[in-house]
């Protein structure tokens, strides 16, 4: 039996389909809703009895355009199907009363990356509260989790809730979209008519690591180019909150961390003294790239290349949170004044450093500027976050 997607299944599974026949159904959408053989989902769906009434876009756009960050997409009636195109990532990121009136049932088919600052996931957090209160079905046509089960990172403190942190789990959670949906439903203990439509011969501990190694990567968001880009963004995306670049206007974004003046050398040197463990499981090349747009634009910065691409990557070992963590501590302890947080609006969060909205609360900025806080500190709050995630996420894996 070959692999397939929800949405394959759908397609194929005439018994699948009869619930949603005769229904308004939507379809929340973008670049990498493809089939097997690399058809639009939309298009696909057409294709069958299903009517497909209003078509809904997350950050970045139905087709993925919007480059940056806090940059909006509109309302529109595409231009292709002459339906309603609802942005989720415009004037509202949840869906009107207008929206929601549009469809009786929303498919939910979008490529996830498997991390808690990933908008994706707070968006289908957003549509299973607001669906159930409007009385609306919600599909999830699930898909892999490209970075498999690992589970890093700090969980997000109560009160810190954001659009790139809505529920409390850690940075690194290791669930598909279809799990994450069945774990927030039950953990709110929301009343929703939720269907996940479940991926065939899935593994996420085969071959590939959660990536079944026949998939073409298509980009889920512009950024993230490769699939070595999503091994690493659980803590390149940390670096959203500094003032190093991340490599965005290079042609390896969210793989690289570097800047002008950054002494990477004696970071690196500093690192491998700090801790071996936590730059374990994947190479560090050390780089010069010249970003064209965004931080550090048209300089030369200085920095280093994370590779979780090659034969001797090790998906248990390679730990990209610590990694960028270990980093940001080096570059603090060699440079005490370096002028390291950035601040500015981030996520439509006005109130916190940036920093502090990407880690979910405090903990990791107030780690790297205490002098005194060591490598074991910060693992010890990890190690308790990440196996009370674990026992609970668990029970919520359907591969």
């Amino acid at each position: 039996m070959h692999f397939k997607f929800g949405i394959d299944r759908l397609l194929q599974d005439k018994k699948l389909q009869e619930p949603l026949l005769g229904r308004r159904v939507a379809l929340l959408g973008h670049p990498a809703s493809l089939t097997n053989n690399l058809r639009h989902s939309v298009e696909a769906i057409n294709q069958t009895p299903i009517e497909i009434t209003a078509l809904f876009g997350p950050q970045h756009g139905i087709r993925g355009e919007k480059q940056d960050n806090m940059v909006e997409s509109a309302n529109e009636i595409d231009p292709v199907y002459q339906i309603p195109a609802w942005s989720l990532y415009g004037d509202t990121r949840r869906p009107t009363e207008e929206m929601l009136q549009s469809f009786d049932v929303l498919l939910v088919d979008l490529q996830d990356v498997g991390c808690r600052v990933y908008t994706y996931l707070t968006t289908l957090f957003y549509l299973v509260d607001d669906c159930a209160k409007a009385g609306k079905s919600l599909w999830v046509l699930d898909r892999p989790n490209p970075i498999g089960r690992p589970v890093e990172g700090l969980t997000l403190l109560p009160g810190n809730e954001s659009f790139v942190g809505a529920a409390k789990l850690p940075m690194r959670h290791g669930l598909t979209l279809g799990e994450a949906a069945q774990w927030y439903r039950a953990h709110h203990g929301i009343d929703l008519d939720l269907v996940v439509i479940a991926m065939d011969t899935y593994s996420p501990n085969g071959p590939g690591f959660g990536w079944p190694q026949t998939l073409p990567w298509v980009n889920p968001s512009p950024n993230l180019a490769t699939l070595n880009a999503a091994r690493a963004y659980p803590g390149t995306v940390l670096l959203e909150g500094t003032t190093l670049s991340e490599g965005r206007g290079t042609t390896r974004p969210l793989e690289c961390v570097g800047a002008p003046d950054l002494p990477v050398k004696q970071i690196l040197t500093l690192m491998s003294k700090l801790s071996l463990d936590w730059i374990n499981g994947c190479f560090l090349r050390s780089c010069y790239f010249e970003p064209t747009f965004h931080k550090h634009a048209g300089e030369r910065c200085a920095g280093i290349h994370i590779h979780a691409d090659h034969a001797e990557y090790n998906h248990n070992e390679f730990k990209p949170f610590r990694l960028v963590a270990l980093f940001l501590k080096a570059l603090r302890t060699i440079d005490p004044n370096y002028n390291l947080w950035r601040n500015f609006p981030y996520e439509y969060e006005t109130d916190r450093l940036a920093i502090d909205v990407i880690n979910a609360g405090p903990t990791l900025r107030e780690w790297v500027d205490d002098p005194d806080a060591t490598i074991s500190d910060l693992e010890i709050l990890l190690n308790k976050d990440e196996s009370e995630w674990r026992n609970v996420s668990n029970g919520y894996y359907m591969y």
